[in-house]
């Protein structure tokens, strides 16, 4: 298979995990760093763990939607 001039090669994308990217505030930052140093894991594993808290937190106690008009 002939590439094109300037084409780039895609790689799949492993269905075990998804890249993102995100920002945070410095002072947040700084405290998810800290965070990861006491626990002796990385910054990537602290983010994961409270978003998959967070998830398993709003899903135990749906709330009701309200209406937007």
């Amino acid at each position: 298979m002939k590439k094109t001039r300037g084409a780039k090669s895609v790689k799949p994308q492993s269905t075990l995990a998804v890249r993102a990217s995100i920002s945070f505030p410095p002072d947040l930052y700084e405290m998810l760093e800290r965070l990861a140093k006491q626990k002796k894991v990385s910054l990537a594993w602290v983010v994961r763990d409270a978003a998959e808290k967070y998830v398993g937190d709003s899903n135990a106690a749906p709330r009701e939607k309200t209406a937007r008009t």
